[in-house]
């Protein structure tokens, strides 16, 4: 039987499925921010995983990051807050920002979004499969 995937491995394979293709903002990613604009896929492909509940947060009071609009992350079926592209922001991680719980159809319901998570699921599948 198979490891089970833990938190800090998932971090750990992100940067290696994530790409200039799976990202929302494409012109802006750069191979040495593996995670910039990953993270409603990453979000909703952590639901998968870990189970919980998709968070959205306003980013339009950051005036660095207010091109991406919103940040999403995840609550955990125990209650905690995990962030798996909070790299994407380096040193400068919005503080006090105020999550809203969205359902999955929602975040879903953008088509870019959702060719981008089907894109990163299947590079997930793949590289448990080759990696296992």
């Amino acid at each position: 039987m198979a490891k089970q995937l833990t938190r800090e491995d998932f971090k750990i394979l992100l940067p290696l499925i994530c790409d200039k293709e799976t990202s929302s903002n494409p012109d802006n990613w750069m191979p040495g921010n593996p995670l910039w604009g990953h993270c409603a896929v990453v979000s909703v492909l952590a639901q998968d995983i870990f189970g919980g509940e998709l968070l959205r947060a306003s980013l339009l009071n950051y005036p660095e990051f207010a091109l991406m609009g919103s940040h999403y992350c995840n609550r955990l079926p125990d209650g905690t807050h995990e962030d798996f592209t909070a790299s994407q922001f380096g040193n400068y991680y919005p503080i006090n920002l105020v999550a809203e719980p969205r359902d999955r159809s929602y975040v879903l319901s953008n088509l870019g979004t959702a060719t981008r998570y089907a894109l990163l699921a299947e590079r997930f599948r793949i590289f448990l499969k080759t990696n296992t």
